[in-house]
């Protein structure tokens, strides 16, 4: 695909890149009731907050009991974790299964 602008000039080509997948994998977490919240670190060089998104997607049917892992792009590292961190004390929900993480960068 080829887009111009209205000066007639090339704005997007086949060789542009506006993003790309950098990293994929899939993530466990296991029901551990001694420590039900955790997290988990993967390493992506290059990445921070301001240049790249993360986000999970189930692989599997789920019950009414698994709630959606929550990603958290830092500075070369993603965390993902089993639990929401926006919920006040007491009414997070811990998590177990497998989710993919895919790792989005923008140029």
């Amino acid at each position: 695909m080829r887009i111009w602008g209205a000066d007639g000039a090339l704005q997007l080509d086949e060789n542009s890149f506006t993003m790309r997948v950098v990293f994929s994998a899939l993530v466990s977490f296991n029901s551990n009731p001694s420590s039900p919240k955790s997290s988990q670190d993967f390493s992506v060089p290059g990445l921070t907050p301001s240049n790249g998104t993360a986000f999970v997607v189930p692989v599997a049917d789920y019950g009414s009991t698994i709630t959606q892992f929550e990603t958290e792009v830092l500075n070369g590292v993603v965390r993902v974790y089993n639990w929401n961190r926006g919920f006040s004390a007491g009414t997070w929900t811990s998590s177990a299964g497998t989710m993919r993480l895919i790792v989005i960068r923008f140029s």
